[in-house]
């Protein structure tokens, strides 16, 4: 576990390679990953970095990167890292995979780089993230066609025990139902809309253009949201907001895969972790909106 101090972002971004000498001993500081990305995903997080590292270090010299979490306060204005950190692990490849993680819990992230002398550099930029639960390849009908499968809805606390089971999740039910997030229509034309169903479930389009995967869809929409019918088109992507009466809204993401003459197909994500507009992928310099964050010392 390493130390941490309370230290402005741009205290952070500063890359250096130098050299440190301890009890006499010489040892190479290498240049900080100049930024992180991060993708969330079921119950684990992808970590990318720029290879800057080793692509400026002297000859031979680098040896590998090392990954390190903590817990992360997502509630407090703009985000609050713990102050103990957990190596993760190492790699020599600017890639991560965290796994084994719970669903809807928070944690940052932060990449060094190690020398072959031993010298360890400073963090690249830290970054928060929460895995959620997906699913691909759902498959329902429009309600012309299926009625009985032809209705979603993301999360239902059935047990009423307030915590996500994996049977309390991505339910494809009768679209006649007024307590599903949406159904499926199709119109005279053949063409499929998403129907927001339930009170406070509201619905907007992610991007104009299609979009190349589920994990495309990072962060949830701010605005934009509304309760009309939107068209389901193959490749783009949707994003639900939802109210479960507790004053924090929970965010869906879903990308359409296929849409057929009687059914469609498609991808989904849900954020369990209440309040959280994280979905998928985000990066670059810090975790955004922030101004000071806990951070490792060296």
């Amino acid at each position: 576990m390493r130390r941490v101090l309370l230290v402005p972002l741009v205290g952070i971004l500063a890359a250096a390679c130098g050299n440190d000498s301890v009890n006499d001993i010489v040892v190479t500081e290498l240049e900080p990953p100049a930024s992180l990305t991060t993708t969330s995903l079921n119950g684990a997080i992808h970590l990318a970095w720029t290879d800057n590292s080793f692509a400026n270090a002297p000859a031979d010299l680098f040896l590998q990167y090392r990954v390190y979490s903590t817990g992360f306060d997502i509630d407090i204005d703009g985000g609050l890292c713990d102050q103990t950190w957990d190596q993760e692990g190492s790699t020599i490849a600017p890639e991560f995979l965290v796994g084994a993680l719970t669903n809807g819990v928070p944690r940052c992230y932060g990449i060094t780089a190690e020398s072959l002398d031993g010298g360890e550099s400073d963090f690249s930029p830290i970054w928060g993230d929460t895995p959620r639960p997906d699913a691909r390849n759902v498959l329902i009908f429009a309600i012309q066609s299926g009625p009985t499968q032809s209705g979603f809805r993301f999360f239902q606390d059935v047990d009423g025990n307030g915590q996500v089971s994996a049977l309390e999740l991505g339910a494809v039910a009768d679209g006649n139902r007024t307590d599903i997030d949406f159904w499926v229509d199709r119109d005279s034309n053949g063409d499929f809309f998403m129907v927001p169903e339930r009170a406070g479930t509201e619905l907007a389009l992610y991007d104009p253009d299609p979009i190349a995967d589920l994990t495309s869809i990072n962060f949830a929409p701010v605005g934009g949201y509304g309760r009309n019918a939107i068209q389901a088109l193959p490749q783009f992507g949707y994003v639900f907001q939802m109210d479960e009466g507790d004053g924090f809204p929970r965010f869906g993401a879903v990308r359409v895969t296929h849409v057929g003459a009687d059914y469609m197909l498609f991808d989904w994500s849900y954020q369990t972790d209440p309040g959280n507009p994280e979905l998928s992928v985000h990066g670059g310099a810090g975790i955004a909106g922030d101004e000071s964050l806990v951070v490792p010392s060296r």
